[in-house]
C-alpha cells in the first residue's frame, strides 16, 4: 500500500509530530511505501489565489475551481500544487495529522485541501461520494486536542467531536470519494503524563497494524438520489 502522511503541527517537538513517526514506522514495518507532506517544514503557501495558474482562461475574473478545471488541461497550475496532487494520486491511503484548532483544522492544512483537491480530477460535475475522483482510496483523520474525552458527545458540553470533524470528514474526504475510516484521537494531550502519551502511541500502532479491518463510514450514495438529487423514495 502507497501511504501519503500530510502533517500539520507548527512545532517540530509536538505530540502531533510524535504520532506522524509512530505512524511511519509502524507502516514501514509492515512493508507499505510511505511519503510526508510536513506542511510547516515545507513553508506551504495555505493561500489559494490567481497565482496558482501559470495562465488563465479569464485573466479578468477568477472563478478558481474553473481555472482548476483548465489548469489540470494546460498544466498550468503552480508546481507546488501540482507536486502534493502527485503525491495524493499516487497514494492509495490519505491520513491528515493535525491538532483541533478552534474545533477546526489548522489553516495550514485547510489551504493544502483548497489548492490541491483540485475540481476536474478530485471533483467535478456530479462526481461526489461514492462517484468523486478519488473513490477507490482510504482515508484517515488522525487529531490531537486539549480537552477530555467527556467534554465531547452528546450532551456534552462541547456537543460531539464528528460535529466539528464533518467539514473535513464529509464535507472534503467523503465528497471526493475517499473511503473515510474512524478517526484516530488523542485526547488532552497538553496535560497528560509521558506515560498516558506513550498508550496514545501504543493505540495508534495497534490501530495502523490493523487498518485492513477497519469498516469505512457511512456517507451518501449517489444511487440514494434522482438525478435532480432529490433521495428516492425508501
Amino acid at each position: 500500500m502507497k501511504v501519503l502522511i500530510v502533517h500539520a503541527h507548527p512545532e517540530p517537538k509536538s505530540f502531533t509530530a510524535a504520532l506522524r513517526d509512530q505512524a511511519v514506522s509502524t507502516l514501514e514495518a509492515q512493508g507499505h511505501e510511505v511519503r510526508v507532506s510536513d506542511l510547516y517544514a515545507m513553508n506551504w503557501n495555505p493561500v489559494a489565489s490567481a497565482d496558482d495558474f501559470s495562465s488563465r482562461e479569464n485573466p479578468e475574473y477568477l472563478v478558481y475551481a474553473l481555472e482548476q478545471r483548465l489548469g489540470v488541461k494546460s498544466q498550468s497550475l503552480a508546481p507546488d500544487i501540482q507536486q502534493e496532487l502527485d503525491k495524493l494520486l499516487w497514494a492509495d491511503l490519505l491520513i491528515l495529522n493535525f491538532p483541533i484548532f478552534w474545533f477546526s483544522a489548522p489553516a495550514m492544512l485547510k489551504g493544502w485541501i483548497d489548492r490541491v483537491l483540485v475540481s476536474g480530477i478530485c471533483y467535478g460535475g456530479k462526481r461526489f461520494y461514492d462517484q468523486g475522483g478519488l473513490s477507490g482510496k482510504k482515508a484517515l483523520v488522525t487529531v490531537t486536542l486539549g480537552g477530555r474525552e467527556h467534554m465531547f458527545g452528546d450532551g456534552a458540553i462541547h456537543g460531539p467531536l464528528e460535529d466539528m470533524l464533518r467539514p473535513i470528514l464529509r464535507g472534503t474526504l467523503a465528497y471526493v470519494g475517499f473511503d473515510v475510516l474512524e478517526p484516530f484521537v488523542a485526547w488532552h494531550v497538553p496535560y497528560i503524563s509521558d506515560e498516558a502519551r506513550k498508550d496514545f502511541l501504543h493505540s495508534y500502532q495497534q490501530r495502523l497494524e490493523h487498518l485492513s479491518d477497519d469498516r469505512p463510514m457511512q456517507f451518501p450514495r449517489l444511487s440514494q438520489f434522482d438525478e435532480a438529487l432529490y433521495p428516492l423514495p425508501g
